[in-house]
């Protein structure tokens, strides 16, 4: 009873120092020191592996496979990247509050004590072993959000109810679920190497067309590149990613929808047929033959031929609510300067 009496003393006290104005706690973050000169210019391959290796480190503590880990500090960067949401400057991309870290009630914003933070009931937690639950510590970020997940458990059905009661988002579930399969796959991080969306050796041709005016179906703007190229060239995967839709499409024919790991949708339309080795669910990485340039659409099922072959490659954020298109154009002509180069080396 006197520690329950004590607590609520102190609970107390604390939140009248808020009200009375007698508190000065941070109201916001302090700006992110300077990069140190060549921080930028860090080897990716090393930043995959130290964060792997942090990934390795809390899977072995709280039994949750790093590639879930992996999964949920993607899916995190890329929200923070389409929200515009400060981007961290440590290997982890995940993002608590300040009220998140150490509790709505806390006078406190920038509280790194274990034990008034567990007080108010913030997520902040010790991570390294340093005595200090610190919201721009890497490890304790990454702990701190496997300790949520633990409360429900580590295995999949598990990890998926502890997903959506943090995220409270059926879309948020299951990109996280997405990305730790293609992950879990191929056992590495380092999966974003992009290819050309047609064979370089094809004769195709295409310039900007996003944007421009369409008319069938009522008024809308082309939300995509137009690729022209000869009835059945082969369509290929521009990621490593997974096939999520797969069919007939009134507007865009037989298409194939693919969401790689930086959220991104990839639309592959009016395509002359599928690759029968891939179906929808699959994991594809760049370059993978997916389908075949044609002209269906615009109709019924099978409708084909009213308008000259070509592929519609178009691109959709996510930003955890819905996706918006944005200019595939530039990105498509990087991967093709790319993959020249790759051919040439």
């Amino acid at each position: 009873m006197a520690a329950r009496w004590m607590s609520s003393i102190l609970i107390l006290s604390l939140c009248s120092s808020l009200f009375l104005g007698t508190a000065s706690p941070a109201l916001a973050a302090p700006a992110a020191k300077a990069s140190k000169p060549g921080t930028e210019s860090k080897n990716m391959k090393a930043i995959f592996a130290d964060r792997k290796d942090l990934f390795d480190k809390i899977s072995a503590v709280t039994g949750i496979p790093w590639y879930y880990l992996a999964a949920i500090d993607q899916y995190e960067r890329t929200i923070n990247l389409a929200r515009k949401r400060p981007q961290s400057s440590g290997l982890i991309g995940i993002h608590f509050t300040e009220l998140q870290w150490c509790g709505m009630m806390n006078p406190d914003h920038e509280d790194t004590n274990v034990g008034t933070i567990a007080l108010f009931d913030g997520i902040g937690k010790d991570g390294s072993g340093d005595g200090k639950a610190d919201r721009k510590n890497d490890q304790d970020l990454l702990y701190s959000m496997a300790s949520l997940l633990l409360k429900y458990g580590s295995v999949e059905e598990d990890l998926r109810i502890g997903l959506w009661e943090y995220y409270q988002n059926t879309r948020s579930v299951e990109r996280i679920q997405q990305f730790a399969k293609i992950y879990g796959k191929y056992d590495t991080l380092e999966l974003h190497e992009h290819a050309f969306v047609l064979p370089l050796k094809a004769d195709y041709s295409y310039r900007s067309t996003w944007g421009a005016s369409r008319g069938w179906g009522g008024y809308r703007i082309h939300e995509g590149t137009d690729l022209f190229a000869s009835y059945g060239v082969p369509v290929r995967s521009a990621a490593y990613g997974i096939i999520e839709e797969m069919g007939w499409n009134p507007y865009g024919g037989w298409r194939i929808g693919i969401r790689d790991l930086n959220n991104v949708y990839h639309y592959y339309a009016h395509l002359s047929g599928f690759n029968k080795e891939v179906k929808n669910g699959d994991i594809v990485p760049p370059g993978q033959i997916i389908g075949y340039v044609g002209s269906s659409g615009y109709g019924k099922p099978g409708t084909s031929g009213k308008f000259p072959p070509h592929l519609h490659y178009g691109m959709y954020r996510d930003n955890g609510l819905t996706d918006w298109s944005f200019d595939p154009y530039p990105h498509l002509r990087k991967w093709e300067r790319e993959e020249r180069m790759r051919k040439k080396k």
